[in-house]
C-alpha cells in the first residue's frame, strides 16, 4: 500500500462522491487515502469515466529517485514532461500570455 493523493477541479459532483468511498476529503477537492495499486487503478479508471470536462492529477508514492509519480487527466496549463527519467511539469503560457 503507498499514501495517494487526488486533486480534483471542476469534477462532477458524482466524481467527488465517488472519491469519497475510498479517500478523505481534507479540503474541498483534495482526497488522500493509503491504497493498494489495484485500488488506485481503479480509482483513476473512476476518474477518466466520470471527470467529464474538469481535471484531475493523482500522486503516489513510489520508490524512485524523487519518491513518488503522479497522472493528469483534463486540460491544465501544467503539463507533465520526462527529462532524463524525472518527471517534472512545464508550466504553459495562457492565451494572454501570448
Amino acid at each position: 500500500m503507498s499514501m495517494l493523493v487526488v486533486v480534483t477541479e471542476a469534477v462532477p459532483p458524482r466524481l467527488r462522491g465517488r472519491l469519497a468511498v475510498w479517500l478523505l476529503e481534507v479540503r474541498a477537492g483534495v482526497y488522500v487515502g493509503d491504497v493498494t495499486r489495484r485500488v488506485r487503478e481503479m480509482i483513476w479508471e473512476q476518474i477518466t469515466e466520470l471527470a467529464d470536462v474538469g481535471n484531475v492529477v493523482m500522486c503516489w508514492a513510489v520508490n524512485n529517485e524523487s519518491g513518488f509519480d503522479f497522472q493528469t487527466y483534463g486540460e491544465n496549463r501544467r503539463e507533465p514532461v520526462d527529462l532524463d527519467g524525472l518527471r517534472l511539469v512545464v508550466f504553459k503560457p495562457s492565451d494572454e500570455d501570448k
